[in-house]
């Protein structure tokens, strides 16, 4: 039965390093991203379609107006 106390000790102790550790990385700026802000404006925007609207739907009723018109 000792010995869980002393494994449960041991690990709660390591897990507490480890919690330190990532701490002083984040205020060093370690996880900071200086390359992807860059290059943000070279990636394509994802297109986001209505759910109440069908795509193009303006677009062909613009075109079906001005055959209307010329017939």
């Amino acid at each position: 039965m000792s010995v869980i106390y002393i494994l449960l000790t041991m690990s709660i102790a390591i897990a507490i390093l480890f919690f330190i550790a990532f701490i002083i990385s984040v205020k060093n700026g370690q996880y900071d991203d200086s390359y992807t802000p860059s290059v943000r404006m070279l990636f394509e925007d994802e297109l986001v379609k209505s759910k109440t609207e069908k795509p193009y739907k303006k677009y062909s009723d613009k075109i079906l107006k001005k055959e209307k018109r010329t017939q």
